[in-house]
């Protein structure tokens, strides 16, 4: 069996510097940073203090009120980035074989603010309190199973977890059931919605978060003086579709995925290997499967958490996967602006992507100030609107060792 062509169509976002694909890339472009101090709970005794929270999201706007309800924060924001993205793609439901229509939306951690909630009340009031509801609205899979029963999609419905690398490796693994002909269209991304007690505390006693207070000096991927990175939220949905389905019902065509690696470093349960080995080889399996060379890509959007490890050990996987191209590429890190959503961080910066192939724009990494001279690549400190983009590649390293990387390719018809 011959593999598909796979295209994408539409796109939704739910993000920290707003919610829409025009909003959220005007802001881009404006290099708005959504960084502030966390007013959700008590920061008073948390080191870290900042992050990067979705501000402008009502559910109401997306869904209706029973619907909400049942939903954490993580699905809501699911649901929303999907009915963006149908609606661009100009799919009809109604008219589509919905069997053959399957939804991949991954969460790094599900709802930790439903296990927040139940916990205290099962300290206060004791098990027969707890809410039936809990267990069917905390677990990560929930949200590609809320897209699913809202928008009726009965064909492949799969959760990909694999921490920060989620959304890559969920677009990516929608990607290959289109190829081989398991579904005509997916829905596929990550949410997550994890500023919560427990979300900020975990990865700050990790030593994973920043510890600054300056939402412009927090999140700087690549910075010299980089000391964490900021908890981000929000959701990134892309609609996928074999070239063929998106032909015969006229689809606006927005970009072409052409390639897509995941590999494993099977090292640590936190930090990349050393030598950007796993990472270098999911970036080089895109490229190949592409049937394109090395020097061929013109972008590359990081990982680039704003972690000493992680900026360092991908840059080394750059030059591993690229020689000496690699100071001929732009790279850069869309976390400088909207923090790390987790395991929607990849679906956003796919999104950002294909954005990128579409117009020959590549945004800066915001904040980016004070060189490191372990790390001399150009990491855009300025838009670059002066070449024409072809291929851009999205990168995603996930705890437990999880890579992903995808390529995306101008669409021309």
């Amino acid at each position: 069996m011959e593999k598909k062509r796979v295209v994408v169509t539409g796109m939704g976002i739910v993000s920290p510097i707003g919610t829409g694909i025009d909003t959220f890339w005007n802001n881009v472009k404006e290099q708005k940073v959504g960084i502030k101090e966390i007013d959700r709970f008590d920061i008073t005794e948390y080191k870290s203090k900042l992050a990067a929270q979705v501000e402008d999201f009502k559910a109401a706007d997306f869904m209706d009120a029973k619907s909400a309800r049942r939903m954490e924060l993580f699905c809501q924001y699911a649901v929303a980035a999907a009915k963006q993205a149908i609606e661009q793609s100009e799919l009809d439901l109604e008219k589509e074989d919905t069997n053959r229509i399957g939804v991949c939306v991954g969460s790094g951690i599900g709802s930790l603010e439903a296990m927040e909630n139940a916990h205290k009340k099962l300290l206060e009031k004791g098990p027969k309190r707890i809410s039936p509801m809990l267990v069917p609205t905390m677990i990560t899979n929930m949200a590609a199973g809320n897209v699913a029963i809202y928008f009726g999609l009965k064909g492949k419905c799969t959760n990909i977890v694999t921490a920060c690398a989620t959304g890559t490796h969920s677009i990516g693994e929608a990607y290959r059931y289109i190829q081989w002909g398991e579904a005509d269209v997916m829905v596929a991304g990550g949410t997550e919605s994890s500023v919560t007690p427990i979300g900020i505390g975990g990865f700050s006693a990790l030593t994973a978060l920043s510890n600054s207070e300056d939402p412009k000096r927090a999140s700087i991927p690549f910075d010299k003086e980089r000391d964490g990175f900021v908890m981000g939220e929000g959701a990134g949905v892309v609609i996928l579709e074999s070239y063929e389905h998106a032909v015969a019902r006229g689809a606006n065509i927005l970009a072409e995925v052409v390639g897509y690696g995941a590999t494993c470093d099977a090292y640590h349960i936190t930090s990349p290997a050393e030598d950007g080995d796993g990472a270098a080889r999911a970036m080089s399996l895109a490229i190949e499967e592409a049937g394109i060379k090395p020097e061929n890509v013109e972008y590359i959007n990081a990982h680039g958490t704003s972690t000493h490890h992680n900026d360092l050990f991908e840059t080394y996987a750059i030059k591993k996967a690229f020689g000496d191209h690699a100071y001929n590429l732009n790279v850069n890190s869309t976390k400088s602006m909207v923090g790390h959503m987790l395991g929607a961080a990849g679906a956003v910066e796919f999104i950002v992507c294909v954005k990128s192939v579409m117009e020959d724009y590549i945004h800066a990494t915001v904040g980016y100030q004070v060189p490191d001279e372990e790390l001399d690549l150009n990491y855009t400190k300025e838009p670059e609107t002066g070449k024409k983009v072809n291929y851009a590649l999205s990168n995603s390293l996930g705890f437990g060792g999880h890579n992903g990387s995808i390529l995306v390719k101008k669409w021309e018809a």
